[in-house]
Order: structure tokens, then C-alpha cells, then sequence
């Protein structure tokens, strides 16, 4: 496990803002409680708490990924409104404890759902 640092910097913060995510006209997720990591130059992440995502249209895939700062990823396909997206979602059921509050959350890719909007509440 490598720490985050000056040269990967790392934080997940309380987001303020509803995050709605949306599928083949569907809303699949949608949370007053997200949380958002900032991971060195990559774009802002919002991770879901998985009670406010609707789960039943998701469905876990082979795909898993490692991150040395995160921890182990499982991924998930979403199906909405005729729409099959491959490994839409991605969870970090057991994160490492420099991210731990990410454990529960779900974030979706951006590129692999209709829309991910984000409104003042």
C-alpha cells in the first residue's frame, strides 16, 4: 500500500450537492450524501453510498482492478432503459484505511452513463 503524498495527492470530501446519475433515461442513482475523491490529476470521482443507488440494475462483473493508494475494485454493469453499460460502476468494498470511507459507495464512470449532474440543494 502506498501512501498518498506531494507527487499523489489524495482526499475524499463531503459533497454539498445532489449527484444524480442517469442510465437510458433512468435514474440509477441519485444522493444528497455523496462523497468525492480528488486523486492527483484525475478528474473528481463522486462515490454513492450503495443504499442510494439502485442496485438491482447493476450487476457485478468479472473485472477487477488494483490500486496501490486505494485498494482492490470490483466493477459492475448497468442496465437501464434497453441500455447495457460494461463496468458502468466500481466499488471498493474493503478500501485501504487512507480512503476507508469509500467503503459502501459506488462511483460510475462518466463516460460510460447518460449523465452525471450535480445540483446546488
Amino acid at each position: 500500500m502506498k501512501q498518498p503524498g506531494p507527487d499523489h495527492p489524495i482526499t475524499v470530501e463531503k459533497n454539498p450537492h445532489r449527484i444524480r446519475v442517469v442510465l437510458g433515461g433512468f435514474i440509477i442513482a441519485e444522493t444528497t450524501q455523496a462523497l468525492t475523491l480528488h486523486e492527483a490529476s484525475l478528474p473528481p470521482m463522486h462515490y454513492i453510498p450503495s443504499q442510494d443507488v439502485r442496485m438491482d440494475l447493476l450487476e457485478r462483473s468479472d473485472r477487477t482492478s488494483h490500486c496501490p493508494y486505494k485498494g482492490d475494485a470490483s466493477y459492475f454493469t448497468a442496465m437501464a432503459g434497453g441500455l447495457v453499460r460494461e463496468n458502468a460502476a466500481t466499488c471498493y468494498e474493503s478500501p485501504y484505511p487512507v480512503v476507508g470511507e469509500l467503503a459502501g459507495h459506488v462511483a460510475f464512470a462518466p463516460g460510460k452513463v447518460d449523465d452525471i449532474e450535480e445540483f446546488m440543494v
